[in-house]
C-alpha cells in the first residue's frame, strides 16, 4: 500500500490522543516561547502553530474563535492574539527548529522549537495592570446624589 497524499504524522497514537498532544505542545510553545521535544513533534507542531499565528495576525472575531477552538486554552489563545501576533513583523516563517542532540533514554533526535522574533511578554503584564488600575479608579469615584428640595 502506498502512502501518497497522507498528511501529518501519527506518533503511534489514536486521533484524540494525537490531537491532545499537539494542542498541549502548541500551548506550551505559545506560553513559554521555546520548548524542547522530539524532532518529529517539533516539525509537526510548527505546521499548526504557524497557521495559528497567521490567523492571529489577520485578527477579527472569527479568527479569534477559531484559534480558541484549535488551542482549547483561552489563556494561550489570548496571549497569541494580543501579545505575540502584534510583535511579529514577518509574513511567514515565524518559528525555527534547531537540533538538540539525542535523548538519553531511547536515542531519539531532539529539537528545540522557538519563535524567530524576540517576543516581549511584559507587554501583557502592563496591559493587565492598566486594566486593573482603570477598574479601581471607576470603583473609587463617588456617585452623584440627587437631592429634591420640598417646598
Amino acid at each position: 500500500m502506498h502512502r501518497h497524499g497522507y498528511k501529518g504524522r501519527k506518533f503511534g497514537r489514536k486521533t484524540d490522543q494525537r490531537l491532545a498532544l499537539t494542542r498541549g505542545l502548541m500551548c506550551s510553545l505559545i506560553k513559554y516561547q521555546t520548548i524542547t521535544t522530539t524532532l518529529a513533534r517539533a516539525k509537526e507542531i510548527r505546521r499548526g502553530t504557524e497557521k495559528l499565528v497567521t490567523m492571529a495576525k489577520k485578527g477579527g472575531l472569527a479568527n479569534r474563535r477559531l484559534i480558541i477552538a484549535r488551542l482549547n486554552d483561552l489563556e494561550a489563545a489570548s496571549l497569541l492574539i494580543d501579545v505575540i501576533a502584534p510583535q511579529i513583523k514577518r509574513d511567514s516563517g515565524y518559528l525555527r527548529i534547531e537540533h538538540a542532540g539525542t535523548r538519553r533514554g531511547d536515542n531519539s533526535e531532539m529539537g528545540t522549537i522557538s519563535f524567530v522574533d524576540d517576543i516581549n511578554y511584559d507587554v501583557a503584564e502592563k496591559k493587565t495592570d492598566e486594566k486593573a488600575s482603570k477598574s479601581d479608579k471607576k470603583a473609587v469615584k463617588p456617585k452623584k446624589s440627587v437631592k429634591k428640595e420640598d417646598k
